[in-house]
């Protein structure tokens, strides 16, 4: 019940537009912004058992969700899990496409992730040259702690504030988006992990192994002795023996 009634307190819909804008007022009052933030977006990255990285954005205008502004984003030129690279590619991408097409730019993007990713996306920012333009923030994952860049301190909201309801919310909905993409990525067979195909490798194996080699390619890679050092000797000799098997790993005499 408790839940429930925190999910009510974050929506807006019903209230006047008054009583939006007090929201928003009040979040820019707290953050210094220069305008009032009525067009936010922010991101987030997400995988599956740590591998096939993906990225959603969502898009608020007058403090309410703007659906048809949302934008998922398949990660191009990352490989691995790299959280900082691969939001560094996609608010690069968001923006020099909002540049080109000549769109508004939001007055506040939020970085789903905390210090490092809102560093990492402050690189496509500058190159873009928009820094100036756009208000930048990072969010701890579960902290609700906010970060603006070169900053060493964090900032709260008050805890009982509307606009931290506001920011909340729009963390939710990111998950929200990012996590049904996904889904509905695997579900369409777009993801495929081949490690789920052997014999006596399961979950949890997996999950450790993509934690420590961070992608298939790289665990394919490993020696027996490597493979040994994070999940036991048996399992490191499977997996070893079925990649060996592979017809790509098959060699000539010789």
């Amino acid at each position: 019940m408790e839940e429930l009634k925190k999910k009510r307190i974050l929506h807006l819909e019903g209230k006047t537009d008054k009583e939006k804008k007090k929201v928003l007022y009040e979040l820019q009052e707290y953050l210094r912004l220069p305008e009032v933030p009525d067009h936010i977006e922010c991101f987030d990255n997400s995988n599956f058992q740590g591998s096939y990285p993906v990225s959603a954005m969502v898009c608020f205008k007058d403090g309410m969700p703007s659906k048809n502004d949302y934008r998922h984003f398949n990660v191009k030129t990352v490989e691995g899990i790299n959280d900082f690279a691969t939001m560094k590619e996609v608010v690069y991408r968001r923006y020099k496409r909002l540049l080109a097409e000549d769109q508004p730019l939001p007055k506040l993007i939020i970085i789903d992730g905390g210090k490092g990713q809102l560093s990492a996306a402050m690189e496509s920012i500058k190159q873009l040259e928009l820094q100036g333009r756009i208000t930048v923030v990072g969010l701890a994952k579960n902290e609700e702690e906010l970060f603006f860049p070169g900053d060493s301190e964090s900032f709260k909201l008050p805890w009982d504030s509307d606009s931290l309801k506001l920011v909340r919310r729009i963390r939710d909905e990111v998950h929200r988006f990012g996590i049904t993409f996904h889904r509905n990525k695997r579900s369409k067979g777009t993801f495929k992990n081949e490690l789920e195909e052997i014999n006596g490798i399961g979950e949890q194996t997996i999950q450790q192994l993509l934690k420590e080699f961070k992608s298939v390619k790289k665990i394919k890679e490993r020696t027996e002795e490597e493979l040994a050092a994070v999940i036991g000797k048996s399992k490191a000799a499977l997996l070893r023996n079925y990649y060996d098997a592979a017809p790509e790993n098959k060699k000539g005499p010789g």
